[in-house]
């Protein structure tokens, strides 16, 4: 039987078929199987943190316009990223990141967070900056939500302009660190374009005693507002603030208090308070319009989404519609409890109304980036509204009762001192054994024309009649009084102080027990200053302070401070404003008020008056810290040559003597 014989071509087929049937079966073994995506790596560091992790990671820039030669000069547009990962045990209330800013960055926008001082981009941050959680303000731990990473984390997109760092130098910030109470944060390390730390808890940090709550502890502050609901519907929502001076030395005048609304709110009524502009077309032509078809906007409040807010009046106080609240109308003054505790409270409500998603009595979302500003006031930066436990109230009925509001949010200002801002006053030095006075500083609230004048210039010596006349009429007395003193004559002449409020602080006498001075305050502006105050800081001569006879005087309970606290005495707390001379032509006249002050020597033996320890280190007006002149006066020439002509006698007489005894 001979054997089968396969063709060449048929053994190929039959190879292939396998191979393309090994294939198949191979593919149906795992019908719809895919590999799961592997998780994301966490950054470096971060497996080793077991606390609040922080990440500064630089994304890019590019070259912005103008191109300049000079490359400290240079603007490039940036992108970065921070981060703040709770991996720690504890839940972390309303975080705050410090980024340490340090190429004069201006920040364009930043998702997810709020710098801390309320204010609008583009924002110079040269300095640094506060970051604070918008709208996750608050970061759970990953036990409590199972490692659920957006609960845990937050995510800052930075987009902004720095100057002066051209590549392949990576401008990184200084520092990076949480701000919050009770945490310690090691210097952070840098690795190229990536900066990270991890904060950990203070375990010598023993935090106030709190009730158990879900919410933040209230915070101290210089001025604290609070954002309470008081009734809550489906559309809209009934809210009262309340600001509450805590500072000694803090003050506000015809305050205006400013924020931004989140989700196209809209006031619809107020008491207490009144906005600065009623323009309905933003309602009407906005979102608001197209959801309320059928409202009447026309009786509507403000539909702004920044309204500038001012207290009313003290004549609204009793009106039954826009007032007949405690603690509103008072014409915008918050005074300092030392002064009167009554006033240091102000009060105002307002309805607002709700627009999808938020139209539900639940959904409640108080307004963002707020300010206050005050005439001739300090300056005040505020942080971001903080949940808290609701407030509580005095049940209305009169019943030993109390009510509690439905949401309660905190904001906190505290006074800073800007260094791009001029100061709102200024003082003079004089004394009883030198004639001249040395005023106030060049330009120490601004200068709004320097081309008329030098201000660079050292501000020319006075004689004391000069002190009541307006700088423009000074001058020929200024120029033949230095010529009288020999002194020099700048050309052009220095430039005005330009301040509303100056004074003058004059050392009148000095003995072997004590010492005297005299304060005399000058109001320069048309405005009149009801309820001011006058704060010095005597570093050396605090503890010898003794009376003060025409005003109200007092020491501040921080002795730390040095601070001494005048008011004007009941019945003369009122501070006129510049008025006309009582004959054409004459110089107009300030308003002034005046008072002795007396000091003793038993409790300040090595104090020297005349050499400078008789003059305040700071002055404040009405809150406001006045600019000092940075020298004291000294013994002039015709007290020096007194004191040698005396002695040229004695000498004289002792010789004579000696001489006739021989």
């Amino acid at each position: 039987m001979k054997a089968l014989k396969i063709p060449c071509i048929l053994i190929h087929v039959v190879l292939i078929l396998v191979c393309l049937r090994t294939q198949i079966c191979y593919g149906q073994d795992y019908p719809d199987a895919e590999s799961p995506p592997a998780p994301p790596a966490p950054p470096p560091g971060q497996d080793l943190c077991n606390g609040i992790f922080l990440t500064y990671n630089f994304m890019g820039r590019e070259l912005l316009y103008p191109h300049l030669k000079n490359a400290s000069a240079q603007a490039w547009a940036f992108k970065a990223m921070a981060t703040v990962v709770n991996a720690g045990s504890d839940e972390l209330k309303a975080w705050k990141l410090f980024v340490g800013f340090r190429h004069r960055e201006i920040l364009v926008s930043a998702s997810g967070a709020t710098i801390i001082d309320g204010g609008d981009f583009p924002a110079a941050v040269g300095n640094g900056t506060t970051f604070v959680g918008n709208p996750q303000a608050d970061l759970k731990t990953a036990i409590e939500t199972a490692g659920d990473y957006p609960q845990i984390s937050a995510q800052i997109e930075i987009k902004g302009t720095q100057f002066g760092v051209k590549p392949p130098t990576i401008p990184m910030p200084k520092s990076l660190k949480l701000v919050n109470d009770g945490y310690l944060c090691p210097a952070a390390k840098n690795d190229g374009s990536y900066m990270y730390t991890c904060c950990k808890k203070d375990p010598k940090f023993k935090a106030p005693p709190v009730k158990g709550t879900k919410f933040a502890p209230r915070q101290n502050g210089d001025l604290l507002l609070s954002y309470d609901v008081m009734q809550a519907y489906g559309n809209n929502y009934l809210a009262q603030v309340t600001m509450e001076n805590e500072h000694p030395l803090g003050r506000l005048d015809h305050w205006n208090l400013t924020w931004e609304w989140q989700n196209n709110e809209f006031i619809s009524q107020m008491r207490g308070a009144f906005t600065h502009k009623k323009d309905i077309s933003g309602c009407l032509y906005g979102p608001a319009g197209k959801y309320y078809k059928e409202f009447d906007f026309s009786q509507v409040v403000n539909c702004e989404k920044k309204p500038i807010i001012s207290d009313l009046p003290a004549t609204y106080f009793n009106d039954t519609k826009l007032g007949k609240l405690p603690y509103c109308c008072r014409n915008g003054s918050l005074l300092p409890k030392l002064m009167d505790e009554s006033k240091a409270t102000s009060v105002f409500q307002l309805t607002v109304f709700k627009l999808p998603p938020h139209d539900n009595r639940t959904a409640l979302v108080p307004p963002m980036k707020w300010q206050i500003r005050g005439d001739l006031n300090p300056n005040y930066r505020c942080s971001p509204p903080i949940r808290v436990e609701p407030t509580e109230f005095p049940d209305p009925s009169g019943l030993q009762s109390t009510t509690t509001a439905v949401a309660s949010w905190q904001v906190v200002c505290n006074i800073t001192k800007s260094e791009i801002k001029q100061s709102s006053c200024c003082v003079s030095f004089s004394a009883y054994y030198n004639e001249s006075i040395i005023p106030c500083p060049t330009c120490a609230c601004g200068c709004p024309d320097p081309e008329k004048c030098n201000p660079k210039a050292k501000a020319m010596l006075l004689p004391s009649e000069a002190l009541l006349v307006p700088f423009s009429n000074r001058t020929n007395k200024v120029i033949a009084w230095a010529g009288l003193k020999h002194l020099p004559i700048p050309k052009p002449l220095p430039c005005p102080d330009n301040c509303g409020v100056s004074i003058n602080w004059h050392v009148s006498t000095d003995y072997k027990d004590g010492w005297t001075a005299r304060v005399t305050l000058f109001n320069w502006d048309t405005l009149p200053f009801e309820d001011w105050f006058l704060a010095v800081k005597m570093d050396k001569a605090f503890d010898g302070y003794e009376n003060v006879y025409s005003f109200n005087g007092t020491r501040l309970p921080n002795k730390e401070n040095k601070t001494l606290f005048f008011q004007g005495l009941e019945g003369l707390n009122y501070l006129v404003g510049l008025t006309n001379g009582t004959r054409p032509g004459e110089p107009q006249v300030p308003g002034k008020q005046q008072s002795v002050i007396s000091f003793l020597k038993k409790k300040t033996p090595n104090i020297d008056v005349q050499r400078g320890d008789g003059f305040p280190a700071k002055v404040y007006f009405n809150g406001e810290e006045c600019a000092l002149p940075k020298d004291f006066p000294k013994r002039d020439a015709a007290h020096k040559s007194a004191v040698n002509i005396v002695l040229i006698i004695f000498i004289t007489v002792l010789t004579f003597v000696l001489i006739q005894d021989r």
